[in-house]
């Protein structure tokens, strides 16, 4: 038995050193609705979002699917909206979140960075829109207050209007000479 003791690390670090081992790469980003499984040139705040990203790990010369648990998406603006957990499916890694009622440009961001792996970053942008003012609620409940206090306001007006033009104050009674 003519092996070192130390043969396996060695193998093992020097796998490591020349990027035969470790190595990590991210293809088939993919976003789109839940809906109707399409890419919009904008999201909506409030939309339900997909996101598909696939890892591979080079593993003894050949791209293998990746099999970690702990990827994690973030959807940034300035600082993090939505930070989420992916889940694996054999390499494909999904998330599933409501976009949040922010608009403006943001970011999937995905920072990989484990002990024993090459460091992955993968940044998408895509743009939030607001809600056109066809999309909004037509009545709003918690307004009821308001939309009470406009109806007596008018109903006020009506009934004060009324009285002072039907007003007719009463003639002096002439003294009898």
């Amino acid at each position: 038995s003519d092996k070192s003791g130390n043969q396996d690390l060695a193998v093992a670090l020097t796998d490591w050193l020349f990027k035969q081992r470790g190595v990590l790469r991210s293809r088939n980003i993919h976003h789109y609705l839940k809906s109707d499984k399409s890419t919009p040139r904008f999201y909506t705040v409030k939309n339900d979002i997909v996101f598909n990203v696939q890892f591979d790990e080079f593993v003894h010369g050949k791209w293998m699917p990746f099999n970690g648990t702990d990827v994690q998406l973030e959807f940034v603006r300035i600082d993090p909206f939505v930070r989420t957990t992916l889940a694996n499916k054999g390499g494909q890694l999904e998330a599933q979140f409501r976009v949040p009622d922010t608009y403006g440009i943001f970011k999937f961001v995905i920072d990989y960075n484990r002990v024993g792996y090459s460091h992955l970053y993968s940044a998408t942008q895509v743009s939030v829109h607001p809600l056109l003012h066809t999309e909004y609620e037509r009545f709003i409940t918690s307004a009821y207050p308001y939309y009470i206090s406009t109806f007596s306001m008018m109903a006020g007006a009506f009934l004060l209007s009324f009285l002072v033009l039907y007003h007719r104050d009463d003639l002096p009674k002439k003294k009898a000479e």
